[in-house]
């Protein structure tokens, strides 16, 4: 059976296709590069849902399901809007404009959680090519981050945690794998038809990255970066206004998200922004770290599987694994909403087999190389400037390596989530404590971005302080965890102020050349781990296609670029 899963947010615009439990491709409008553009979403993500297909050799009419999530749909399958809202949408559209309607606040409106009462799904469907046997489905947002976590487990149970800056008007969801049973605590459909909370620590974090002049939604990951270099002042001024209640429930004072955002901003405005940065991380974690000790202590789980948009925060990661009492973390890797169309399809699976079946069909996740499969190589030799040097790949990337070249790594199908995992990835030597200032430099990046290690798995535990619990996290790249101190000095590049970092571990199996590349660096200079950084320049999405690979080569951005297939630089 094919089944798509579809999620049309406002900000994160995706597509996954599954046959029956094989994820066969996963896509997102931004990140898989698709239309170029940062925070692409807002309407039914053509090109994504495109893609999918293309990658799964089918068709719109091949398609035996669609899993929606409750997000943002074109005016005209609305069933239930009054004549007058109809007209207003109607003239907008004469004016040139697509008038898109929020699924989830029409059914807020509507006082009920039943889509089909409210869209014309067939229509929708017949209009996207799918046939008229097509199942339709509709996802809860929360449901499907949490299944898309605990999928990619074998645990017998666990607490499944997610946070985000909202859906299907909640922020928060608490459930439990227990017993062979697995039971909704908070934050499923009845959100749709309650008032809204205001209790969204990742929006509060968001409102904190606006207030100090960055874009949320895109720039959190700047203030997890410069909240190392701060001192948390203004923390108990932000702690006064939350609480977690004695079931794990989060909870604010404020009266609106309005107020929020004003009272951080009023607080941005009297510190450094360093401090700020530093204040609303230790907020963040602390709060976080409350809720699910609470819950973890209550029902009495060693497990803990977490996914939203909040779990991007690599940190708050490192705490909840090392200060909780559980065996084992995973954070679903593409854990913001680029995620929820895998889970929504899987939501759908749980539908259709039950919780039994659904159960024994999981399997850990060994990879996300779940886009496009291009081949660079016919690009890099017809590009006038750019030659293939001779020798084995893997052996050439490590000697230019050694000798300090940024070297980009363009190999496998491109990456599902927001990580770049050795697809679409520059390597430079963690030795050279400069490399940070000028690789930015080059990117166009700012100063206190702190570069990642790639390292084999065999060598981990060498270099760090990787506790069991995070190590199958960290093949992801969702985790923080102690650089040893006899390390921290030789590879400095990839050591933040705290002195962690943000390891990935890999196997051969999985990335080839990139192992063979690690380990003829290894080989030459004894030092067990290379910098990863994503391919991409500041502000630009992190590259896809063949050309974009070819042109960061012509313009600079990296010394060499790397392929199954050789090694290639500029004509000298």
């Amino acid at each position: 059976m094919l089944i798509l899963g579809v999620h049309s947010g406002f900000h994160d615009g995706c597509a996954a296709v599954f046959e029956d439990y094989k994820m066969v491709a996963a896509v997102a409008l931004e990140l898989e590069r698709l239309t170029r553009e940062k925070i692409d979403g807002g309407r039914i993500p053509r090109e994504a849902i495109d893609e999918c297909l293309t990658i799964a050799g089918a068709q719109p009419s091949d398609v035996d399901a669609v899993a929606f999530s409750r997000a943002a749909f074109p005016w005209r399958y609305c069933t239930h809007m009054s004549a007058g809202r109809r007209l207003g949408r109607h003239a907008k559209e004469l004016q040139g404009r697509v008038p898109m309607v929020s699924l989830e606040r029409e059914l807020m409106r509507a006082g009920h959680t039943q889509a089909e009462r409210i869209l014309d799904t067939r229509q929708l469907t017949g209009d996207l090519g799918f046939s008229h046997q097509c199942r339709v489905h509709f996802y809860n947002h929360h449901r499907a981050h949490a299944l898309a976590a605990l999928f990619h487990t074998d645990w017998d149970e666990a607490l499944i945690y997610t946070a985000d800056g909202g859906g299907d008007n909640v922020q928060y969801s608490h459930r439990v794998l227990q017993n062979g049973d697995l039971r909704e605590f908070f934050g499923g459909d009845e959100g749709l038809t309650a008032p809204t909370r205001i209790d969204s620590l990742g929006l509060a974090y968001g409102f904190a990255t606006q207030a100090l002049g960055y874009k949320i939604n895109r720039h959190e990951g700047k203030l997890t970066g410069l909240a190392a270099l701060g001192k948390p002042s203004a923390l108990d001024r932000l702690a006064a206004h939350f609480s977690v209640d004695d079931d794990g429930v989060i909870d604010s004072d404020f009266a609106t998200y309005a107020d929020m955002r004003s009272f951080i901003a009023g607080l941005a405005s009297e510190i450094s922004r360093e401090d700020m940065a530093a204040s609303i991380q230790r907020l963040l974690e602390d709060t976080i770290l409350r809720a699910v000790h609470r819950l973890l202590e209550r029902h009495h789980v060693r497990h803990l599987a977490l996914s939203g948009g909040v779990f991007a925060n690599v940190l708050l990661n490192q705490r909840l694994a090392e200060q909780t009492d559980i065996d084992e973390i995973f954070i679903y890797p593409a854990m913001s909403d680029q995620g929820l169309a895998a889970g929504g399809v899987l939501d759908f699976l749980l539908a259709r087999d039950g919780l039994a079946h659904w159960l024994d069909r999981r399997h850990r996740l060994e990879h996300l190389y779940y886009g496009r499969a291009w081949s660079a190589d016919p690009c890099l030799r017809e590009t006038p400037g750019i030659h293939k040097l001779p020798g084995d790949p893997a052996e050439q990337a490590a000697n230019r390596l050694a000798e300090g070249a940024a070297v980009a790594l363009y190999a496998q199908a491109m990456e599902h989530g927001p990580r770049a995992l050795g697809a679409r990835t520059i390597l430079a030597n963690p030795a050279d404590a400069s490399i940070n200032d000028t690789l930015n430099d080059r990117l166009g990046r700012s100063e206190f971005m702190p570069f990642a290690p790639v390292i084999a798995a065999e060598d981990a535990n060498e270099v760090f302080h990787l506790p069991s619990v995070s190590r199958y996290a960290a093949y992801f790249m969702t985790i923080t965890c102690a650089v040893r101190k006899q390390w921290r000095q030789r590879i400095p590049a990839v050591v933040h102020v705290d002195g962690t970092a943000r390891p990935q571990l890999i196997e051969r199996q999985t990335n080839p050349l990139y192992f063979d590349i690690l380990a003829a660096f290894k080989a030459r200079t004894g030092l067990p781990a290379l910098i990863n950084t994503s391919f991409n320049v500041h502000e630009e999405p992190i590259i896809n296609t063949p050309q974009e690979c070819c042109r960061a080569l012509t313009d600079g951005r990296v010394d060499f670029v790397v392929t199954p297939d050789g090694l290639y630089g500029p004509k000298i």
